[in-house]
């Protein structure tokens, strides 16, 4: 049995919308890093959160930091 599907809104409650928001965040940006690592490509995420903190993840290899610097 899988997961029941949920309505995308606005959460009301601001605890509640800190913690989902916490939790998907970890889980965006771990999804990030996977995907560099398994489809060995270059990914970039940039997450501001409400009060304007910014979150960011940048896969890189040596390779392209040398490409890009010639």
């Amino acid at each position: 049995m899988g997961r029941g599907k949920i309505v995308i809104r606005r959460i009301d409650n601001s605890t509640s919308r800190q913690v989902t928001f916490s939790k998907r965040r970890n889980g965006l940006l771990k999804k990030a890093k996977e995907l560099g690592i398994l489809c060995d490509s270059e990914v970039g995420v940039i997450i501001f959160s409400s009060t304007g903190k910014l979150y960011d993840f940048a896969s890189s290899s040596e390779q392209w930091l040398a490409t890009a610097a010639q």
